[in-house]
């Protein structure tokens, strides 16, 4: 699959999209955001990927965000457009409803809206030069997308430090592995082999099961509790008509590796 601002590959079930704009760190414009929502539009199809890996080109930075041209040459057009036909809220996963799993690779800077990468992302980990920053109030900006997202991984307070600081100060790695922004901090020459090695591990279960837990978790996050809890409940009884469901268990007390079923639903 060939795009013009992405690398896409794929390898031992698991595919990895790269921002490839390294003269602008990576940061994305229309073209981007829409190869981005056809390349989670080709993963969810393809029966072959279980697990997705992110990241960007070079060591500078994963996303600096939406280009400065782009948001310069909008204009008078900027928020007249529904959100529906925004194409950089097109740009993630989740927000393309694709629920197989997503681990973030992140190699240097997330600026600003490159902060969906990590908001909407399963696992992450981020190279120990690695610096996460929000500079939409210092150029007028509103950063309201972004900490929106963040707060439901980190606590209100470390998120606002983002929206509001401007980029006046950058959390560290260190620092985002403390909030709980990140999960893992490596040696940046170590970051995408312990990428792979954990989109492995993931790829050895179920396909099916992996997404359903995925979809189960994150959709309970626009849900009260006892929603959720029912939501999750529905998609456990639906699985349990899966072959998986049989195949997992057979293969335990049999003691040979599980055959699992392709998934393709999202």
């Amino acid at each position: 699959m060939t795009f013009e601002t992405l690398l896409f590959d794929k390898a031992d079930r698991v595919a990895t999209i790269t921002l490839n704009r390294p003269e602008r760190h990576n940061a994305f414009n229309v073209t981007m955001a829409t190869e981005l929502h056809h390349a989670w539009e080709a993963v969810k199809r393809d029966p072959e990927i279980t697990c997705v890996i992110v990241t960007g080109a070079g060591d500078k930075a994963l996303c600096t965000g939406v280009d400065v041209e782009t948001v310069a040459s909008a204009g008078e057009k900027r928020g007249k457009t529904p959100s529906d036909e925004v194409p950089f809220l097109k740009m993630t996963a989740i927000q393309n409803r694709c629920w197989k799993p997503v681990i973030t690779a992140v190699n240097g800077m997330v600026v600003g809206g490159g902060l969906h990468f990590i908001c909407d992302s399963d696992l992450i980990i981020c190279a120990d030069h690695a610096t996460f920053f929000d500079t939409h109030v210092r150029v007028g900006l509103i950063s309201g997308l972004e900490p929106i997202g963040l707060a439901r991984r980190i606590p209100l307070e470390a998120a606002l430090r983002l929206a509001l600081l401007g980029g006046s100060e950058r959390m560290t790695a260190q620092q985002a592995l403390g909030v709980g922004l990140v999960g893992e901090v490596v040696p940046k020459e170590q970051l995408m082999p312990r990428a792979r090695e954990l989109a492995a591990k993931i790829g050895a279960h179920s396909p099916t099961a992996l997404a359903r837990s995925k979809q189960s978790v994150w959709e309970s996050l626009e849900l009260s509790l006892g929603q959720g809890l029912a939501r999750a409940w529905d998609i456990i009884q639906d699985h349990a008509r899966h072959p998986d469901a049989a195949e997992g268990p057979a293969a335990f007390v049999q003691k040979r590796q599980p055959r699992w079923k392709p998934y393709t639903g999202g």
